[in-house]
């Protein structure tokens, strides 16, 4: 779990215009398969990534952590490769490689010297249609997974509230289960399981390629097909709407882990992005967030931080694009002597100021002023330009999309702003999760990090 504080500018990365207009590029193979290529020249290099909209979001009860589960996997062997060659030949071109898992979707990526991209092409394809591993790789790999919920989630009380949260603010909808599963979830998953869900979502007409760097789109497009084009399509398992009932009262849970800090986070229901032209509120949300935590100088920082200390760190987050349904979050710490009560009262507070006073021009100015710069900063990274296009398409938007996004968050007035704060943070869609802290143990061995790599 990234930290909350983190959530206002990532959701601005996400609505970032591209550079130039005639640039990405996009063609469609016969299979369904999506190509996204954006030329940047300025280093030798390039980012392959393959996006497959498959993620947490379409698991069952019972199969909860099967897309992580299966993410691993994929590094292993496919009916060309031995187990782990896949790592080795990223390796030996000069380059690295990783993939995530998602609520929405599970990418895979590359970035590699520009000469290696036919070869890494060549081996995506391969693992797209000829994954194979072994009950006892599986059983072996299973438990790596267990160890990562271990020490990621159950070991990080700020994990372990955010994972309840959602659990407690969701009770119909998906996004209730934590992405790496429930723990008896993975424990009882098999090899089978695992094989089925590759099985099931793992086709050209469910993914799309995302390709940035040193390259010509007419070579790409060609690499594509010839490696891509070969691969058959099949039918995916129906998606049936999963709507999340009416919340008609506040919830409130509390989590007892060792800490040395209380915690607390506040999760409201509101609207997502759904119609980039005709809606407005989302753009006025992502506003809101960013002038309460979207820069050294906003309201959380700025007040409850430097100036009251009622806050150790104070954050505000909300997400307009994604598959389900959205939550907007303002999380933190007490300072010290202070308590969550307090905390709670402060970060409401600083709410009900623009609820009652609304945001002045100045300070939405210095909001957009940081929106341009990030633009600008996420320019020198092709890593970045490829995830703001591959995240982008995740959530149902097109690339195409992200220019219209940046002009109509530009657009957001004082008054929108000041209307969305009034219209959705009442206590009946509310859920509070605080983190009661127990004393650390001393003698507790320090457990090694999971390493990134799988």
């Amino acid at each position: 779990m990234k930290p909350l504080s983190l959530l206002a500018a990532m959701t601005f990365g996400l609505t970032l215009s591209l550079a130039a207009s005639a640039n990405p590029y996009e063609k469609q193979l016969a299979n369904g398969l999506r190509v996204i290529v954006k030329e940047d020249h300025r280093a030798p290099t390039v980012v392959n990534m393959v996006w497959y909209r498959a993620g947490a979001m379409d698991e069952k009860d019972g199969y909860s952590g099967v897309a992580h589960a299966l993410e691993h996997l994929m590094f292993k062997g496919t009916r060309k490769l031995k187990s782990g060659e896949f790592n080795r030949i990223v390796a030996a071109a000069g380059g690295n490689d990783n993939a995530f898992t998602s609520r929405d979707y599970t990418a895979y990526f590359q970035i590699v010297p520009k000469r290696a991209l036919a070869r890494m092409m060549e081996l995506e394809a391969d693992r797209m249609q000829n994954l194979a591993f072994t009950k006892e790789e599986f059983a072996s790999e299973i438990k790596v997974v267990m160890e990562e919920r271990r020490l990621r989630t159950e070991d990080n009380p700020h994990a372990l509230v955010y994972e309840a949260l959602n659990a407690a603010a969701f009770k119909a909808h998906p996004y209730r289960r934590p992405v790496i599963g429930w723990m008896d979830d993975l424990e009882n998953m098999t090899w089978q399981d695992a094989m089925n869900w590759y099985r099931d979502w793992y086709t050209p007409s469910n993914a799309y390629v995302v390709i940035v760097g040193d390259v010509n789109k007419d070579e790409v497009f060609k690499l594509a097909e010839k490696y891509y084009g070969g691969i058959k399509s099949h039918a995916l398992p129906v998606r049936k709407p999963q709507v999340e009932p009416e919340q008609k009262g506040i919830k409130r849970i509390t989590i007892k882990a060792p800490s040395s800090l209380p915690y607390i986070a506040l999760a409201w229901k509101v609207p997502k992005l759904k119609d980039v032209e005709k809606d407005s509120e989302p753009y006025a949300l992502q506003v809101l967030a960013a002038v309460l935590d979207g820069h050294d100088a906003a309201r959380f920082s700025r007040k409850l931080v430097r100036e009251s200390s009622i806050a150790h760190a104070a954050g505000a987050g909300y997400d307009a694009t994604l598959r389900g349904e959205s939550l907007f979050i303002m999380d933190g710490q007490p300072g010290e002597g202070r308590t969550v009560a307090e905390l709670e009262a402060a970060l409401r507070g600083e709410l009900k100021r623009i609820q009652d006073q609304g945001v002045d021009e100045a300070e939405l100015a210095r909001v957009k002023v940081q929106l341009v710069a990030s633009q600008v900063y996420k320019r020198d990274s092709m890593m970045a330009q490829a995830m703001e296009i591959g995240g982008t398409e995740a959530a149902g938007f097109h690339w195409r999309d992200l220019d219209r996004m940046l002009e109509k968050l530009k657009a957001v007035t004082a008054d929108q702003v000041q209307t969305v704060a009034k219209k959705y943070f009442s206590d009946d869609v509310l859920t509070v999760a605080v983190l009661d802290p127990q004393p650390i143990d001393p003698k507790a061995a320090k457990k090694p990090a999971v390493p990134l790599k799988h």
